[in-house]
């Protein structure tokens, strides 16, 4: 810790203890100090860097400028700030000035905001993507067992074994079913089971499971009202399905190119399966639509089975 008289001498000088006064209250950086105090950039550095070698302030580097606040040691010299602030004519002044910088500082962010309003969803921003709302979400759900019905290479099954008390991961592919156990034991995750089997037939006992996902995997089969039956026998009373699949679209290639036995499905033929099979409190909506050509939509699907 710096000597006690060094802290004492280097603070006694009343314009640094202006800066200590404003950086006990606020990070600030030198133009703002510069702003707030009227002194010049070389004078406000030379105050900071003797500040800073007694212990009394440190520093942070953000974007091109360092913010400045009061260090740990700064607490050494509270009780003499607080007279300080009673003797230095200037102290009230310069807080009503920092006030208004720290108020243009709001601005320039309230600004970009301004300026990027109704297309910021468009655009990118970092740090943020669907991936990072899921995991919130995710974090949410109470411990269930889920099924992941056409779960691929299990990625979507991982993510939710993240919070699932257990994740029953079925696909009729069974290089698919491999590649999804070699990954959850790489990643040393030993709460999905993967199982081999088809939508229509699943290998699941009855009232087995609290919730069933479709993720984009309906349209590959070949009686999606058959699937969603099965869906409806392995749930528990008051257990709840969700759909997530594609609008239908007239891309025919989609057939070969992805093996889709159907081009996506319109709300209310989704509807109509899901109360036909027995679902109840059915909510659809369309949730997103790719920029790109041919601009799939995707569908999102949300029921209930009765309770009984």
């Amino acid at each position: 810790m710096p000597s006690l008289v060094k802290i004492l001498r280097v603070a006694a000088d009343p314009n640094r203890l202006r800066i200590l006064l404003l950086l006990r209250a606020e990070e600030l950086s030198v133009a703002e100090l510069q702003e707030v105090l009227t002194m010049g950039q070389s004078t406000i550095s030379t105050h900071l860097a003797q500040l800073k070698q007694a212990g009394l302030v440190e520093d942070r580097r953000t974007g091109k400028s360092n913010l400045y606040s009061l260090a740990g040691a700064g607490s050494i010299v509270n009780e003499l700030l607080m007279q300080a602030k009673k003797e230095i004519p200037e102290a009230d002044p310069d807080q009503a000035a920092m006030r208004r910088v720290l108020k243009k500082r709001q601005e320039r962010s309230r600004a970009f905001f301004d300026s990027v309003a109704g297309r910021l969803g468009k655009d990118y921003v970092p740090g943020k993507s669907w991936k990072s709302v899921a995991e919130a979400l995710l974090r949410l759900m109470p411990p269930m067992v889920i099924a992941d019905l056409g779960a691929g290479e299990g990625s979507f099954a991982l993510m939710l074994a993240e919070r699932a008390k257990k994740v029953i991961a079925v696909d009729s592919s069974a290089n698919m079913i491999e590649v999804g156990r070699e990954l959850a034991l790489r990643h040393g995750v030993d709460n999905v089971e993967f199982r081999q089997g088809d939508m229509e037939e699943l290998p699941i006992d009855n009232a087995a499971v609290d919730l069933v996902f479709f993720s984009q995997s309906l349209h590959h089969a070949l009686h999606p009202d058959r699937a969603i039956r099965e869906a409806h026998r392995i749930l528990v009373p008051s257990g709840r399905i969700v759909i997530l699949d594609l609008v239908k679209h007239r891309f025919e290639e989609a057939r070969e190119l992805y093996a889709d036995e159907w081009l996506g499905f319109s709300e209310s033929e989704i509807e109509s399966m899901l109360e036909k099979s027995g679902f109840e409190e059915v909510q659809t909506s369309i949730v997103h639509k790719e920029p790109e050509t041919p601009q799939f939509q995707t569908l999102l699907a949300v029921a209930s089975k009765l309770a009984t």
